[in-house]
């Protein structure tokens, strides 16, 4: 079974270091194959142009094709996939003309697993633990109210007068500042068309407690059901969001204020603009440390005293291994496709794993990622 490895860029480095060096037969695809063999050109000759074509010619049934590319490769390669008897695996968000495949891949005893990368990924692997620990503590009963947040950002190590610095294109970073998000607060749907509109701070329980700058993005409801919360649960805040360093929003005012004017294909003009200039002016430097913060939450309120509460919260930074995102996104995925190959993951479309043993097992392997990751238990 040859693992079919595709793309190369920055975030895909580690994982598909790691796969090889475990032994693993695999075949690199990139569109440029230059920058695959400078990547991973010491450990394989297995290195080929991405080519659609191609590479179905190349996929036999058992196999697994990866796509670390832009998301719109993801279900064209996933198609390919059920058409060749072989599985999946991206770190990307579930869409829906991905979860549209599941019966046809459960009928054919295949695995398209996403959502395996940092975020999403490690944080739902810690979501699915800390719902564990609390369903099977004392403190457990339907009737507690519950809180939950999962924060996770990438910031610079070495803070700079923007608050923020780019491994790759802004343009992603500038896009996602215009869309809306929906969360829970105070018990009620909280809805937000930008999130300057919701910033709050945040403190994260490191072994030096930290200030940081959160808001809500994307949809966090649907990860309620996903993560085991019954829908009769009383839940006062559950959100899912992104995490900047303090001062971020002063620094970015002028950002916002323009990007709130832009439409049309000028105003898309204007964001790849204003994009060559961050990168520009603050991409990371060779060799620069940078630095990624997760924070995963639960707790839970019995007649408005707290009763259970703990937190996972991981920091880690760039170092001699390289940059910290590039680990902490695809080595998850390498451990994705390891569960897959040992027939560890249902078939199906399927995001990060909930049954314990991969969680714990997951998990273990992740710690040696970060420099530092803890379980904070506030009332122990």
């Amino acid at each position: 079974m040859t693992i079919h490895w595709c793309g190369t860029g920055l975030s895909a480095i580690p994982g598909l270091r790691r796969l090889i060096d475990n032994g693993h037969k695999v075949t690199v695809w990139n569109r440029t194959v230059e920058k695959a063999r400078e990547a991973v050109g010491d450990l394989t000759d297995e290195i080929r142009a991405f080519d659609m074509d191609t590479l179905a010619e190349a996929v036999a049934e058992g196999d697994v094709v990866v796509s670390m590319l832009p998301a719109d490769h993801h279900v064209p390669l996933a198609k390919l996939c059920l058409q060749k008897g072989a599985h999946f695996v991206s770190s990307s968000y579930i869409a829906p003309e991905m979860r549209a495949l599941n019966d046809e891949a459960k009928e054919k005893g295949l695995c398209l697993v996403n959502e395996v990368g940092l975020d999403p990924g490690i944080d739902h692997l810690m979501a699915h633990a800390l719902m564990a620990d609390y369903k099977a503590s004392d403190a457990f009963d339907p009737a507690n109210e519950l809180s939950f947040i999962s924060y996770c950002g990438g910031v610079p190590k070495n803070e700079n007068p923007f608050r923020y610095k780019f491994s790759w294109s802004p343009l992603g970073v500038l896009k996602a500042l215009r869309s809306p998000s929906r969360s829970i607060r105070d018990s009620a749907v909280f809805d937000v068309d930008r999130p300057w509109d919701a910033i709050s701070s945040y403190t994260a329980p490191l072994p030096s407690p930290e200030d940081f700058e959160v808001y809500p993005n994307r949809d966090s409801i649907p990860f309620m059901a996903e993560y085991g919360f019954e829908a009769d649960w009383p839940v006062r805040q559950f959100v899912r969001g992104t995490l900047r360093l303090n001062g971020w929003t002063d620094a970015w005012s002028d950002v916002f204020r323009e990007i709130e004017t832009l439409e049309g294909p000028e105003g898309d003009a204007r964001l790849k603009e204003m994009s060559d200039q961050f990168w520009a002016e603050n991409a990371y430097d060779e060799g620069e440390p940078d630095r990624v913060v997760l924070c995963v939450a639960l707790s839970a309120e019995k007649d408005g005293k707290e009763v259970w509460h703990k937190t996972y919260v991981m920091d880690a930074w760039g170092d001699e291994r390289g940059n910290a995102m590039a680990r902490l996104v695809s080595v998850p995925v390498s451990l994705a496709i390891e569960s897959v190959l040992q027939g560890k993951i249902t078939p199906g479309v399927s995001a990060a794993p909930a049954e314990a043993p991969l969680v714990q097992g997951w998990l273990a392997e992740i710690q040696k990622l970060a420099q530092h990751m803890e379980l904070v238990d506030h009332l122990g």
